[in-house]
């Protein structure tokens, strides 16, 4: 069982990852990113989660400085993660995009470095990409995110290091028991974004019932069913303390029929594109 916000998973290559930590997804440069980030790190997140195509990489880079001098931790104490957009694909362009975020962000090295989109044709290049930058010592651990089984399956024919990681869009309506299962298998850790379905799950009554038991909100009931389906969660917010109730998760455990229940939920719906029909 997760006991803290500081637990890890450990990747296949054994490079621990927090089970929790911060996304900031459409959160634009400025002010409320910088704090939303210092934020995350005072209140004990140690991962941070972010893209190229988020335009934010800047701010999270300084979010990191700001929150790691007022912590009182080191750069070596985070997993800072971010992921190589559709247009860059390409084996040069992926080397070219990783160093361009590394300097956004004021970084020497990322934890994790994905391919956000399966681009068909374009990602195995990307991949190699990665590859080369992994054993190069540029990143400590590299993934992709968006990936159905059959991309993993492709990925997997040619590639000389499997992917330690594969970050979806997960929550309750849309479980990926498939991907999920193949990615256990594999040894491939599973990541959910987007797991509070961007809100449009806070009013569900099956949820709603089930927080209620536990004198928790619907949002800690969601994010403790990721922890305990062994799924890497990244809640986005903005608000302190709303990024300190999200982390609040490690004081309960769902019983086997609230996982159940939760899982029923599930409607194979999703809010982001399709990753087989994304026109990129």
């Amino acid at each position: 069982m997760v006991k803290n916000l500081q637990d890890t998973t450990t990747l296949h290559n054994g490079v621990k990852m927090p089970w929790f930590g911060i996304g900031v997804f459409k959160v634009e440069e400025g002010p409320e990113l910088v704090h939303a980030v210092r934020a995350a790190i005072k209140n004990g997140y140690r991962s941070i989660d972010t893209a190229a195509i988020y335009g934010n990489e800047e701010g999270v880079g300084q979010g990191i400085r700001e929150g790691i001098q007022e912590a009182g931790i080191t750069r070596e104490d985070l997993f800072v993660t971010s992921k190589v957009w559709n247009a860059d694909l390409g084996y040069e362009s992926t080397i070219q995009a990783y160093e361009i975020s590394l300097k956004k962000l004021g970084l020497d090295y990322l934890d994790l470095y994905l391919i956000h989109w399966p681009v068909e044709g374009k990602y195995k290049e990307a991949w190699r990409a990665l590859e080369t930058l992994y054993k190069a010592g540029k990143i400590k651990a590299i993934g992709v995110s968006n990936f159905q089984t059959h991309h993993l399956e492709e990925l997997m024919k040619d590639a000389e290091i499997k992917p330690m990681v594969n970050q979806v869009e997960y929550h309750p309506r849309l479980t990926q028991k498939k991907v999920q299962t193949f990615c256990q298998e594999h040894g491939i850790q599973l990541e959910a974004w987007s797991p509070l379905m961007q809100g449009q799950l806070l009013n569900n009554e099956v949820l709603a019932e089930i927080a209620t038991k536990y004198n928790k909100s619907v949002a800690q009931v969601i994010l403790r069913w990721d922890l305990q389906n062994g799924v890497v969660t990244i809640p986005k917010s903005t608000k302190e303390h709303r990024i300190i109730e999200n982390a609040n998760v490690f004081d309960f455990e769902l019983t086997k029929e609230d996982m159940e229940r939760i899982d029923d939920l599930n409607q194979n719906h999703r809010v982001g594109p399709d990753p087989d029909n994304f026109d990129f």
